[in-house]
């Protein structure tokens, strides 16, 4: 599995949203985004992936983006991190595809 690098991890920190409903934290040597609990966006490696309606992700392909091997999510083209305000706009709608979302219970700790 592709490790992110520094810059991705700063990038994608900048884009987490300050709400407070959102957290973030490191999966499986990723980090993610959560909303309610729901995962809406993510780095897998230096990509971004983020949770889009089946319409929205069609753009994101049609704009150079790949599709994610989880369901519902799709990666932003590369050199995401150099396009904020097109990164921060695709991010702004997956928080609201994941708002969208029933709330998940928190886990319980083992």
């Amino acid at each position: 599995m592709p490790r992110p690098g520094e810059a991705a991890r700063r990038a994608f920190r900048s884009l987490v949203p300050a709400d407070a409903d959102v957290s973030s934290r490191a999966m499986f040597g990723q980090l993610a985004g959560f909303v309610n609990g729901n995962m809406f966006m993510g780095l897998f490696g230096d990509r971004l992936f983020v949770r889009l309606s089946e319409g929205d992700r069609a753009v994101v392909l049609a704009q150079g983006g790949d599709d994610f091997t989880t369901r519902g999510y799709v990666m932003l083209r590369e050199g995401w991190a150099d396009r904020p305000d097109e990164t921060q706009r695709w991010v702004a709608i997956a928080l609201r595809e994941g708002r969208a979302l029933p709330p998940k219970p928190p886990r319980a700790r083992s």
